[in-house]
């Protein structure tokens, strides 16, 4: 078994704050699915958009990729193989 090495506490702390912001997306998703005319709803879920992009930028700038299958960049060499992976911890 590999070790997993051990990330500073803003790699959980800006984690935990994309965490927390996509579940926001989600939740405002399925209101929105009921209340599509919500135009409040609407501008809050385009400004948590905005806030999770620029978190998930902020975060791959510092740590690395977080997403896969295209959506997110890799510094060279490869870094996919960098552990811990964000769903890890």
């Amino acid at each position: 078994m590999t070790d997993v090495k051990k990330m500073p506490p803003e790699y959980y702390e800006l984690l935990e704050q994309i965490q927390a912001i996509d579940f926001v997306l989600v939740e405002l998703n399925l209101y929105l699915d009921t209340h599509p005319q919500d135009y409040d709803a609407i501008l809050q879920f385009n400004n948590f958009t905005y806030e999770s992009k620029q978190l998930k930028k902020l975060f791959e700038k510092q740590f690395g990729p977080l997403m896969h299958f295209g959506r997110s960049y890799s510094n060279y060499p490869w870094n996919w193989d960098d552990q811990p992976w964000p769903w890890q911890v």
